[in-house]
């Protein structure tokens, strides 16, 4: 889908969005986006499991999907 995109598709959106947002606003809106990926990373890190911890799986009752 994004094959065919060039240096000069990038460069006219680039131009679009200083239209829209302005010169004055992109720094903050790239700190801010910069921000949020690294609180995504260090999230995505903390969702392992702790070392030591046993998980247990939670398994449904064969029997209890079929109607009495």
């Amino acid at each position: 889908m994004f094959a065919n995109l060039t240096g000069w598709h990038a460069l006219i959106g680039l131009a679009i969005v200083l239209l829209i947002f302005g010169a004055t606003k992109l720094p903050g809106l790239a700190r801010s986006l910069g921000q949020s990926v690294r609180i995504l990373k260090e999230e995505s890190k903390n969702d392992e499991p702790a070392p030591g911890t046993i998980a247990i799986p939670v398994v449904a009752r064969p029997d209890a999907s079929r109607p009495s």
